[in-house]
């Protein structure tokens, strides 16, 4: 059994790790998704992120953007990172679970380099 937590925001993937408000958690056997529920972080940022979601005995996360600082604590949770994605939630656990969607380099944002403090998801190179 798989327990993978999916950044959220109706419905869709957020795209800013570290600032997201939900995350679906999903429950799959194989190919089959068993459950699936949406839980608020409760206003967790990046740092207690990775703790929240260790908790839930997630295993693997899907995000859109994510920074080197929130992979390296996922990491270390133990918990596999799969950045760059868009979309629906349930079209990418979809293609997750057909291993269709992989962790991709343009999900990797360091939005400490951006100008005008923009979010990660207001820029291409981050998507």
């Amino acid at each position: 059994m798989k327990r993978i937590a999916v950044t959220t925001e109706n419905g869709m993937i957020f795209q800013h790790f570290g600032k997201t408000a939900y995350f679906t958690i999903v429950e799959a056997e194989g190919e089959t998704v068993i459950s699936s529920r949406v839980v608020d972080t409760n206003g967790n940022g990046h740092s207690a992120l990775g703790g929240f979601l260790k908790d839930a005995g997630v295993d693997t996360l899907i995000c859109g953007g994510i920074g080197q600082g929130a992979r390296d604590v996922l990491s270390e949770a133990g918990i596999a990172i799969v950045s760059g994605a868009q979309g629906s939630v349930e079209a990418a656990v979809a293609a997750y679970l057909k291993g269709e969607l992989i962790d991709s380099p343009l999900g990797a944002c360091d939005h400490h380099d951006h100008e005008h403090g923009h979010d990660c998801g207001e820029h291409d190179h981050c998507h």
